[in-house]
């Protein structure tokens, strides 16, 4: 007997690693080339955005906590947090994987790296 497949969950897998995708593509984008580059980024700002119209319908959204002040609490694991002390003031430096919401709360945390 086959196990019934969660197509809710396998949205949430694509958007996460489209998510990815677009953060890698953002950071490869050469800024010597100015018009290159700003066509480029519009592209990139273009599929986030149709991204997060797809995930709507569901009650889906994509969350960052890029610059926040850290809290224990976050709906995602620092993979760096043993590299601080309990007095270091912290930030979010950046998400590895994004956090993902549903209408009941969180469907899938993230993970991020920590900064002073």
């Amino acid at each position: 007997m086959e196990e019934a497949v969660d197509t809710e969950d396998l949205l949430i897998n694509l958007a996460v690693e489209s998510w990815r995708l677009c953060r890698i593509f953002q950071r490869s984008i050469d800024a010597s080339d100015i018009r290159a580059a700003g066509r480029q980024s519009n592209q990139v700002r273009y599929f986030q955005r149709k991204l997060d119209d797809s995930l709507a319908p569901l009650g889906l959204r994509l969350v960052t906590l890029d610059g926040q002040p850290y809290d224990t609490g976050m709906a995602a694991t620092a993979l760096n947090a043993a590299d601080f002390g309990p007095e270091d003031t912290l930030y979010v430096d950046q998400m590895m994987e994004p956090i993902v919401m549903g209408p009941d709360g969180v469907r899938r945390t993230g993970t991020m790296m920590l900064r002073n």
